[in-house]
């Protein structure tokens, strides 16, 4: 896969990462690794090459130390007609499973629209028994109350009518003398 541009030898140290500066040289600097401060790492030049990139290629330090590089992968890999094959297929059965949910959404629509069309008219008969019953329990008290008004007005007629005593008139509180 990769091919070896200059052979150089760098002998790496661990701890730092070895790359191609902008210049074509290899550049290395040091990890970030626990009880290193934080912030930007001084880059330095272990070795001048001036290895001339071309453009689709990724440059890299090899193992033994010496400059590759490496086709980069652009665009999609054509596998051939089975992939293709693949890829229409999975096309129909998703384009299947979105009818099937499509159906099944109009369904569960049209089931909600009725259960909501027969809990309406549940409410609306229960709403009218409830009137009804309301009436019912109005008119038996309109009647009791007229027999209880009757049987009172018999009673008076039958008992005669009781003399009130007078009044009895309050002592005023006896006044105390002065010695």
């Amino acid at each position: 896969m990769a091919e070896v541009v200059a052979k150089v030898g760098v002998e790496k140290e661990s701890g730092y990462l070895y790359f191609l500066d902008k210049k074509g040289n290899i550049a290395r600097a040091q990890m970030s690794r626990a009880g290193r401060a934080k912030g930007k790492v001084k880059k330095e030049v272990v070795a001048k090459v001036g290895v001339e990139k071309e453009s689709g290629y990724l440059y890299f330090i090899e193992k033994k130390g010496n400059v590759a590089r490496a086709k980069m992968a652009r665009g999609r890999k054509t596998g051939g007609k089975k992939k293709s094959a693949k890829r229409k297929a999975a096309a129909k059965k998703g384009a299947k499973t979105k009818a099937k949910k499509k159906a099944v959404r109009k369904k569960a629509a049209k089931k909600g629209a009725k259960t909501k069309a027969k809990k309406k008219a549940v409410r609306k008969k229960a709403g009218k028994k409830a009137a009804a019953t309301r009436k019912k329990k109005t008119a038996v008290r309109k009647a009791a109350g007229k027999k209880a008004a009757a049987t009172r007005k018999k009673k008076a007629a039958k008992k005669p009518a009781k003399k009130k005593a007078p009044a009895k008139k309050k002592k005023a509180p006896a006044k105390k003398r002065k010695k």
